[in-house]
């Protein structure tokens, strides 16, 4: 324990509620432990220019229940650069910062690697709306974002239902429909469209008419922004809008389009948000003091555990289809099958709710 005396926490990225539950837990048990805590202001560029606040117990005091960051939150190009990260270590070496614990995204955890390997070590905890580290069951802010999606189509289907409407939702993601899929089931939706899954299309219109003719009136349709089309010349475009008018068309039912977009970021967090980001804020510090360092806190059936963030990165990579030449060269066979293992266990859960989402959503 007595190797650090001061550590630094940031948050980098896309904002997610829960970020400051996670502050907090860093931060008060550090103290607890004898450790300083300095916030850096507005992720990895905070590292750069010097923005640091130390934090106090009292300093952190009341913000679990915020949205947001209270560190705020930017996306840092030259800290990508050598001659960037080399400030950030400067940084550090300058205010005695002997290690990082970084909340954020996969993006956060690149950057904690960089650390580590120039001498700083770091800590990612994972906080991220979409759920799209594969690594992790669980991510920091899923929760609420969801929470925040059903409350808005609940509102947006009372309308549709007065005026016998169909509303395509589009929602956030990237290119995880996990927000899309399980907020479409659990609203109550006649279709889902998920980046993950073919879309059967005609399938869909015809289960909108069938609806209509039995006398169904309002109609949600929830969509993933991650889900693409071609248009006539040939460029990528979000499906949601073109879906919206090919239903209108083919079926004369009114149809509009709402994307949710940023409003779904925000918000005070979820017991359940506000309750993982402090296990994982909590296990990180013990972590640093255990002499650990590019770990990344994960959840793994329900339990705070941990693992090495370049093999959480690189099965993200192996899950998405990202893998280049030479990425699994330093892994042994049997982290491979790990990693496969990692990919296999989401398809499959991802593909068990789409089907009942077919089955039941009409």
């Amino acid at each position: 324990m007595s190797k650090f005396k001061r550590i630094g926490v940031l948050t980098s990225g896309g904002d997610a509620p829960g970020m400051n539950a996670a502050i907090r837990a860093i931060t008060r048990k550090a103290i607890d432990e004898g450790v300083e805590v300095m916030g850096i202001i507005g992720g990895y560029s905070g590292l750069i220019n010097e923005n640091l606040i130390p934090l106090s117990s009292g300093a952190v005091s009341n913000i679990i229940t915020h949205g947001g960051t209270m560190l705020y939150s930017n996306r840092c190009p030259e800290f990508k650069t050598e001659e960037g990260m080399q400030k950030a270590i400067a940084t550090c070496k300058k205010y005695d910062i002997d290690a990082i614990v970084a909340i954020g995204g996969d993006g956060t955890f690149r950057g904690a690697t960089d650390l580590t390997l120039r001498g700083i070590p770091a800590i990612g905890v994972t906080g991220t709306i979409d759920n799209d580290i594969t690594a992790t069951d669980y991510t920091v802010g899923f929760d609420t974002a969801m929470n925040t999606i059903i409350e808005t189509v609940d509102r947006l289907r009372d309308t549709c239902e007065s005026h016998a409407r169909c509303n395509i939702v589009e929602v956030m993601g990237r290119d995880c429909g996990q927000l899309a899929l399980m907020t479409g089931i659990a609203s109550g939706a006649v279709a889902v469209c998920i980046p993950e899954i073919p879309f059967d299309e005609d399938k869909a219109i015809d289960e909108l008419i069938k609806a209509r003719a039995y006398g169904k009136r309002g109609m949600i349709i929830v969509i993933s922004e991650g889900v693409f089309v071609k248009d006539e010349n040939g460029n990528d475009v979000r499906y949601g809008e073109v879906l919206k008018n090919k239903i209108q068309e083919k079926t004369g039912i009114e149809t509009k389009f709402a994307r949710l977009a940023h409003v779904v970021r925000g918000g005070s967090p979820t017991l359940r948000d506000r309750l993982t980001a402090t296990r994982m804020g909590v296990r990180a510090v013990e972590l640093l003091l255990d002499g650990k360092s590019n770990m990344v806190v994960v959840e793994e059936d329900g339990r705070i555990t941990s693992m090495d963030i370049l093999f959480a990165l690189t099965a993200d990579r192996m899950y998405k289809g990202k893998l280049k030449d030479g990425d699994l060269d330093k892994f042994s066979e049997a982290e491979i099958k790990e990693m496969e293992a990692i990919c296999d266990k989401r398809r499959k859960e991802i593909e068990s709710l789409y089907e009942m989402a077919c089955e039941i959503c009409r």
